[in-house]
């Protein structure tokens, strides 16, 4: 049981001067008696979204620890960040992750899978081509209904591509996740990556540094997602600095470098694109940062108000949570000014209410 509350304000993105009332939780238009006024005069959003994030190990790959989970959690939502996407870990989820009080909702999708030879040994659930559909089918069942599967994999310090997931593989287990109810997210930096997962239909292509333009109109027909990363890659270039491989080092620069235009003519395309960290918690990797990626997005260029979106109500909707209408849930964060006039705004919450409690 939460105490009522009352809050008044701007909506984004209607632009509607709105009057809410909380109570049990949930968001109404109808008064309730006793209800504090907690917001007056606000700018209104429904609670903001990391899409990609992946909290709970002080390292990546490192077993979950649920006092990390709930530090990290807490970070999120004191930023605003009151719905986290968790495309894969080390171990699933523990089921109280994303239900207890002070931690945002979660979607997982379970433990990472990749052929042998993809991301880091002891970090993926390695499987074979033929075992990846049924995998695919436990870790969605197992989670929050999604899974994450490896298309592809740039091996960083040998600057040498990896092995690639075959196109018919992943169709396959789309078509299985799929027909369970759940979704898929694929990892790909590869255009080979990225052209196999767009073919293969899937819900959600993460990184997309090697996507070619051409299969935009597509990835728009098909409701897919793309979630660039771009506070991720821009970690790389130590990494690029440090590589032995010119190769390596030429191909991540090249690849950077036009991500910026690839999100821009994506969205221009109609593509849905999402905002996503892929924090881990690290010192250049930090939990509760998904404002960065919307300074990264309206970069790219995108919209100010698109690129809010992305972390906000058009995330919240691609994932299939409401935003700010009557008998949704109370997940809402309030700012002073409105933040597409400057997106730093993003940065100073000045209350963030998260189911029916006022948090910040």
């Amino acid at each position: 049981m939460t105490e009522p509350m009352h809050l008044r304000g701007i909506a984004l993105p209607s632009e509607e001067v709105v009057e809410f009332w909380i109570q049990d939780g949930l968001l109404t238009d109808e008064p309730v008696p006793g209800a504090t006024t907690v917001v007056d005069g606000c700018w209104l959003l429904p609670g903001l979204v990391d899409a990609h994030t992946h909290p709970g190990a002080e390292q990546p790959g490192d077993p979950l620890d649920a006092n990390v989970l709930r530090r990290h959690g807490r970070e999120h939502l004191a930023a605003g960040v009151t719905l986290l996407r968790v495309p894969g870990s080390a171990d699933r989820l523990p089921s109280w992750f994303g239900t207890e009080p002070d931690q945002p909702r979660v979607l997982s999708a379970g433990r990472w899978l990749g052929l042998p030879g993809m991301f880091y040994e002891g970090w993926v659930r390695h499987v074979g081509e033929a075992e990846m559909a049924d995998a695919a089918v436990e870790e969605a069942l197992a989670s929050g209904g999604w899974c994450k599967i490896y298309a592809d994999w740039v091996v960083d310090e040998g600057g040498l591509y990896g092995p690639h997931l075959p196109a018919d593989r992943l169709a396959e287990a789309t078509r299985r996740v799929h027909a369970v109810g759940g979704r898929v997210a694929v990892h790909a930096q590869t255009a080979e990556g990225a052209r196999a997962a767009v073919e293969a239909g899937v819900d959600s292509l993460e990184h997309g540094l090697g996507l070619e333009v051409d299969l935009l109109d597509r990835m728009a027909a098909q409701h897919m997602a793309l979630v660039p990363t771009f506070t991720v890659w821009r970690t790389f270039e130590r990494v690029a600095r440090a590589s032995r491989s010119a190769r390596f080092r030429d191909w991540f620069r090249a690849a950077h470098a036009g991500l910026g235009p690839l999100v821009s003519a994506a969205h221009e395309a109609g593509v849905t694109v999402l905002a996503g960290t892929d924090s881990y918690g690290t010192p250049v990797l930090p939990h509760g940062r998904v404002s960065g990626e919307v300074r990264h997005l309206a970069a790219a260029p995108m919209p100010a108000a698109a690129a809010i979106g992305a972390a906000s109500w058009t995330a919240r909707s691609f994932l299939g949570f409401p935003g700010l209408e009557p008998g949704a849930p109370a997940d809402v964060v309030a700012y002073d000014q409105d933040p597409r006039t400057d997106v730093t705004v993003l940065d100073r919450p000045v209350r963030v209410i998260h189911r029916g409690r006022l948090v910040r």
